[in-house]
């Protein structure tokens, strides 16, 4: 699964220098939700595999996670309530 994390994120860092600020910004935030993804699984899988415990790392993953879909979250209720007439 981080494996495939990795390969998604080549995509969303093609995406950073666009010149146009709406796809940049949604690049920053698949950013943090890829860079949050991988800490989660390599987390998990080093406290399955090495001797030490390694389940705060998969926290803070998991937190990093949580904040990018929290701001996603903010961003698509915004764009909801914002009259297009």
């Amino acid at each position: 699964m981080a494996f495939l994390q990795v390969l998604g994120l080549v995509s969303v860092i093609h995406r950073l220098p666009e010149p146009d600020s709406v796809v940049r910004a949604k690049a920053r935030f698949d950013l943090l939700d890829s860079i949050g993804s991988i800490v989660l699984w390599s987390g998990a899988y080093l406290s399955l595999k090495a001797a030490e415990s390694w389940f705060w790392l998969g926290l803070v993953g998991f937190a990093i996670v949580g904040a990018g879909y929290a701001v996603k979250g903010v961003h698509l209720l915004r764009a909801r309530r914002r009259p297009t007439a």
